[in-house]
């Protein structure tokens, strides 16, 4: 029976790489994976500091389980060139930064200790997708995702593919590969047991076959009373394979659910009911460690798309995703488009056979996660190269022939060979440009951007962004042009029955490469800040739930008489799914309701109040006195939301708030920790730019420096666990709103599970 146990913990790191001392243990810092080579100040930065080579090392000694049986070490990926030495010998090399890997250290493992040793080359090789050209993020060096030692009989269970047909039907059929693993090609006689399993472990039923091969396909059908993957109930079923062999056992499981996902001509269709796709871009980078955050920083991720912003989807930007936030949207039911590294360029022969394995390693990872509903196999925004994505297409159609593919360009009139015609759409500000012929326009017609003459499946997979990039603490007017930006775009969306959504570009600010970005290494795209802090547009999107998900009120604005130009608050955007809006200033009281004039196909639009609800004399104009507001937004006629808004903010409450206050100790738990400055009313103050100084005691440490500057009047930090268990105890001090303390807590495995 195999084991599989994390090898995270006591590698030693030091910078550079000599092949001919990867025999022998280099002195080093003492790190826990997963790790970043180098961790990064929060802006302006030079970017080459990890372009370079670096080594891991770790020992293991010998174990008796080891004698007679299959070992190796599992790399959920590492970034990037990476070269796996054991005792000094070159065991596997794997180019690719952003897909798994695995070292066979069977036969050659000593009995005593035995060196394994990772070289990692942060240098952005021309051979290797996304590079050869520039890129807009970046590819932070290290380790960075886990590491784990599996230990399994001579033959094993190498992969489960699990389809299900009939999936709407009352009586469903799952079919289940099981893929062997026989590396020393023993030959064995054996029988592959499949269990079908609810989300309680009950078995539901099973099937059984005889393998001598490779592989062999059990299948498994009328099955009765079985329930939907769904985005509102994302129920999981279990495929537990067992194998039993004159070679020795093995067990593998995998979850699945069913559900059918198709883009059609008519939009995208889940479970055969019409859903428009909204949805936000996500890159994998955090503040200060780049990628290497581990599991319940991805979980948070994926909870802050689906739970907070009210996406429906989300694009895995422009590379496969860590195994844990991917599976974390099958548990709580969000979409996923995965798509292979790159970002603009192709490069020669020998890079576009590397890209053509990643749609390889890719799928063959993914393909059993039911939220994954689109395998994105072209570089992101690169030229057409046909015969390179005839290939890219046909092997993911081979591999994977319940998926359809896209391909996300930028470009018109690109050669159609996907099963869905995937567009980054960045036609809205383009009326700004010298010599443009034509009004403001949110998204062109799918037809003016494919070149066909007929409509195909067609996806707006980017728009925002770069087109009008928006910091937390800039100017009210500019962000709430950016909400309604994104207004525009979704409202369009909605209205286009061919469309099948929109993917906003993106989740949040990112570190990126000084070719990009606003000077100082960041891309200001986000509708929240790096700390996933929500800016203005945010709210766009979460306000497009149902109220029954959630009652959503946010007028955007900072409320003063002189923050705009000229001055005044008009008009007014309030993001909602209310009914009504009612403002009261002063003495005045107007209630408002959705601009469906505007944005008839929004499910929710936003109130707009301008001048067809106040006049200039009822909001005063410069040079009059400036009062309090308050919001309160209805919903059947009864109140549901209220907000107050005060003319005189001052500084009042420091806000520290942990996403939990319970960390796992083994490994590398994390939590974000936000920290705001509130006025009286309990709102926050956008333009305080004052430092706060963290400490942490206990088994956790601070990722980032220990003091921190408001932006947009918040911020945040991570912590990390050490490994041990006791209590951790946060201080955070700000010289003008004085000191919050937190207890928090590193619980170790054996006392969570009593």
């Amino acid at each position: 029976m195999r084991s599989v146990t994390s090898f995270n913990d006591t590698w030693t790191f030091s910078e550079g790489f000599d092949a001919a001392s990867a025999g022998r243990l280099q002195a080093g810092k003492s790190v826990s994976l997963p790790h970043n080579a180098v961790e990064l100040p929060f802006n302006y930065f030079d970017e080459a500091s990890y372009q370079r080579a670096f080594t891991y090392q770790k020992v293991l000694t010998w174990r008796r389980e080891f004698h007679g049986r299959e070992v190796s070490l599992v790399f959920d990926a590492a970034m990037a060139d990476a070269v796996v030495y054991l005792n000094g010998e070159e065991i596997i090399a794997h180019k690719d930064g952003y897909t798994p890997f695995e070292a066979r250290l069977t036969d050659k493992l000593r009995e005593g200790d035995n060196l394994i040793t990772v070289k990692i080359d942060g240098s952005e090789n021309p051979e290797i997708p996304p590079f050869g050209g520039r890129i807009d993020y970046l590819t932070y060096a290290g380790i960075y995702r886990d590491v784990w030692l599996k230990v399994t009989d001579a033959v094993s269970i190498a992969n489960l593919k699990i389809e299900t047909r009939d999936a709407l039907s009352d009586a469903k059929s799952v079919s289940i590969r099981c893929d062997l693993g026989n590396p020393q090609g023993v030959n064995f006689a054996g029988t592959v047991t499949a269990l079908l399993k609810d989300a309680n472990g009950k078995v539901l039923a099973e099937a059984a076959g005889e393998s001598r091969g490779e592989s062999v396909t059990l299948e498994i059908t009328g099955l009765k009373g079985l329930s939907l993957w769904d985005i509102d109930s994302p129920v999981l079923y279990e495929v537990e394979a067992q194998l039993r062999s004159d070679r020795g056992s093995d067990r593998l499981s995998s979850r699945f659910g069913f559900r059918t996902a198709e883009f059609t001509t008519d939009g995208f269709k889940l479970n055969g009911r019409p859903l428009t796709i909204r949805g936000l871009n996500r890159h994998q980078a955090f503040p200060y460690v780049g990628y290497a955050m581990g599991r319940t920083a991805q979980e948070r991720d994926a909870e802050i798309l689906k739970n907070t912003l009210h996406c429906n989807l989300v694009r895995t930007s422009h590379y496969p995703q860590s195994k844990w936030f991917l599976d974390h949207c099958d548990r709580i039911g969000l979409l996923v488009f995965e798509e292979i590294p790159g970002w603009q360029h192709i490069g020669g022969e020998g890079w576009k056979q590397e890209a053509i394995q990643n749609v390889r390693r890719m799928i063959e990872r993914d393909w059993n996660h039911p939220s994954i509903i689109i395998w994105g196999v072209r570089i992101n925004e690169s030229q057409d190269s046909h015969d390179f994505y005839v290939e890219t297409n046909r092997l993911a159609r081979e591999l994977d022939p319940t998926r359809q593919t896209g391909g996300v360009r930028y470009i018109t009139d690109s050669e159609y060979l996907e099963d869905v015609y995937t567009m980054n759409d960045f036609i809205l500000g383009n009326e700004e440009l010298p010599g443009a012929n034509r009004p403001r326009t949110a998204l062109r017609p799918q037809q003016e951007c494919t070149g066909l003459t007929r409509k195909v499946p067609y996806l707006i997979t980017e728009f925002g962004g770069h087109m009008f990039p928006t910091k937390i603490y800039d100017q009210e007017q500019r962000q709430a042009e950016h909400v309604r930006r994104h207004l525009e775009v979704l409202n369009a969306a909605y209205g286009d029955p061919s469309i099948s959504g929109a993917v906003g570009w993106c989740m949040f600010d990112y570190n990126t490469h000084k070719d990009f970005g606003s000077g100082d290494r960041i891309c200001y795209h986000g509708v929240m800040d790096m700390f996933r802090q929500p800016k203005f547009a945010a709210y766009v999107y979460a306000s497009q739930c149902e109220p029954s998900e959630g009652v959503v009120m946010k007028p955007v604005t900072f409320w003063a008489r002189g923050e705009r130009n000229i001055g005044g608050v008009l008009p007014l955007i309030v993001l909602t799914n209310c009914d009504e809006v009612e403002l009261k200033y002063g003495s005045l009281v107007k209630r408002v309701g959705p601009d469906r004039e505007n944005f008839p196909h929004l499910p929710h639009p936003p109130v707009v109040i301008d001048h067809r609800h106040f006049t200039k004399d009822e909001l005063g104009v410069w040079g009059m006195k400036w009062e309090d507001a308050a919001f309160t937004g209805f919903i059947d006629g009864e109140p549901v939301a209220n907000l107050r808004m005060v003319a005189d903010p001052v500084p009042t409450a420091l806000e520290v708030v942990p996403d939990s206050t319970a960390l796992r100790a083994e490994g590398r738990d994390s939590v974000r920790v936000i920290v705001r400055a509130l006025d009286q009313a309990g709102n926050i103050l956008p333009f305080l730019n004052d430092a706060v100084d963290v400490t942490v005691t206990g088994p956790a440490r601070l990722l980032g420096p220990d003091r921190l500057i408001f932006q947009g009047g918040s911020t945040g930090f991570w912590l990390e666990t050490t490994g041990a268990a006791g209590g951790i105890a946060v201080a955070v001090t700000s010289t003008r709103l004085g000191t919050v303390r937190l207890e928090l807590s590193a619980v170790s495995d054996e006392a969570a599970a009593a």
